[in-house]
């Protein structure tokens, strides 16, 4: 291999010429112990490393200063083949740990290419990887070292840090457990740290505090919820006792309809004879003529006596079919039955602070028995009444309203008292249905609704619970 140079040169006789020269490089010691010189200067490698240089021809050294054994230079050697694929086949630049002749270097290998273009050769340049192999594991050493050193000094300032840690830590643990077990009085009762520890203690405090006051309620409720069904116990076996006596009641209403379908019976068929004894005894006064006289006394007890009999007989069948017997209807004007009726009541309401109001502006006259409107409204305002135990107002208002395309008369009865819920109101009217208790039969509102039907009329209830009632009669104009 040869550097081959060319310079342009002038003659003395102003002719043009060319200065042709050449080095050799083969085995040209002192051409590479320069590169060699330029590339690792003094002090540029660490202790114990060397820098080498080789020109290769193809992949033959043909100058190096890389040693062979007894300080013979390694000419005619050739290189490794990957790095000849790599550096002569694909022209690329060699950048990594090669093994060079017996040791491994740290090599750069560079194609050389002639005028042509053409890769003819190599350049290397390199140093031993052994002194910086063993300088990374000195390094390596003395960071294990110094890492072992710094946790041996800094282990018990860990320690302390992890106990401040792990202590409060296991002081919520051991309070949660005592929380489990059922002591819901247990805390970790540590102090207010500014360390996230102790802000999730103090708030696990706080927890087990609201948690606490959520079992006392809890408990309370619970009695209170006990008290309760106690109570609608009593109240089932007061339904119970009234369903059984209510029970009694209509075996009894049967017994007496049959009782008063039987009296029906007999009183029509005693009215027959008697009929015939007044006629007979008649019949006997007249054949005897003065004669009877004589007999005075004992035909004056037999008249009583069949008197008394056809009076017997009268009012059985008035208990038998009382809707036969019903009381005389006539003209009243409301205003004056209402007054009528306050004085029947007087008794009750002196016993309460209850406070009366009328309203008074209905002109025209209802048809209903008189003893019969007064006993719809006494019953209405007598359960007006119970409904204000603490007192409040009674307001009775008489108005005329039409109602259904007829001409009437509306009588209300309102009470500031307690009030009913809408299923109530649904049941009021219904027989034996009471809301006081051992107070009432439940036949009051059934009966007066049945005597203001009766006479054509309506009875109407409106409430709300907490705000009273008001019970509306509505009769039709007396024609």
């Amino acid at each position: 291999m040869v550097v081959h140079a060319a310079s342009r040169a002038m003659l003395p006789d102003g002719g043009a010429a060319a200065l042709v020269g050449g080095t050799l490089l083969n085995q040209n010691l002192e051409f590479i112990d320069t590169i060699n010189d330029l590339v690792y200067r003094a002090a540029s490698l660490p202790e114990g490393s060397q820098g080498t240089a080789t020109l290769f021809l193809d992949d033959v050294r043909i100058s190096t200063n890389v040693r062979l054994f007894e300080g013979r230079r390694a000419l005619g050697t050739r290189v490794s083949a990957a790095v000849r694929s790599a550096v002569l086949g694909e022209g690329r630049t060699w950048l990594d740990s090669a093994f060079v002749v017996n040791d491994w270097y740290i090599s750069a290998y560079e194609p050389l290419v002639d005028s042509y273009g053409k890769r003819v050769g190599m350049l290397y340049v390199g140093f031993l990887e052994k002194p910086f192999s063993e300088a990374k594991y000195q390094t390596l050493g003395i960071i294990i070292a110094a890492f072992i050193a710094i946790t041996a000094a800094t282990v018990p300032i860990f320690l302390r840090w992890a106990t401040s840690i792990f202590m409060p830590l296991e002081r919520v643990t051991a309070t949660i457990t005592e929380v489990e077990r059922g002591n819901l009085s247990a805390r970790t009762k540590m102090p207010v740290l500014g360390d996230e520890i102790g802000r999730v203690a103090v708030h696990l405090d706080s927890l087990l505090d609201q948690i606490q006051e959520r079992d006392r309620q809890l408990r309370e409720w619970n009695e209170e919820l006990n008290v309760r069904v106690r109570e609608r116990t009593r109240d089932l076996e007061h339904a119970n006792l009234k369903l059984e006596a209510t029970t009694k009641q209509l075996i009894m209403s049967e017994k007496l309809a049959a009782i008063g379908e039987i009296t029906a019976g007999v009183a029509h068929e005693i009215n027959n004879p008697i009929a015939v004894m007044q006629g007979n005894l008649d019949v006997i006064r007249s054949v005897f003529g003065a004669d009877a006289d004589k007999a005075k006394i004992e035909f004056r007890l037999l008249d009583e006596q069949i008197h008394r009999i056809s009076q017997i007989v009268t009012k059985l069948l008035q208990f038998a079919r009382p809707e036969e017997y019903a009381g005389y209807v006539e003209r009243h004007a409301p205003t004056s039955v209402i007054s009528d009726c306050l004085p029947l009541v007087q008794h009750l309401l002196n016993k309460t602070e209850i406070a009366v109001a009328r309203d008074d502006r209905a002109n025209r006259l209802v048809l209903m028995n008189r003893n019969e409107l007064q006993q719809v409204l006494v019953n209405l305002i007598v359960n007006a009444i119970h409904a204000m135990p603490d007192g409040g107002t009674l307001t009775l208002r008489s108005f005329d309203v039409e109602r259904d395309g007829r001409q009437g008369v509306a009588i209300e009865v309102t009470d500031t008292g307690i009030g009913m819920s809408a299923e109530v109101i649904e049941k009021i009217f219904d027989p034996f249905y009471t809301t006081k208790r051992r107070q009432g039969t439940g036949l009051g509102l059934s009966i007066s609704q049945t005597l203001i039907k009766r006479q054509g009329g309506q009875i109407t209830a409106e409430s709300r619970v907490g705000s009273g009632s008001t019970f509306t009669v509505w009769l039709p104009e007396a024609s």
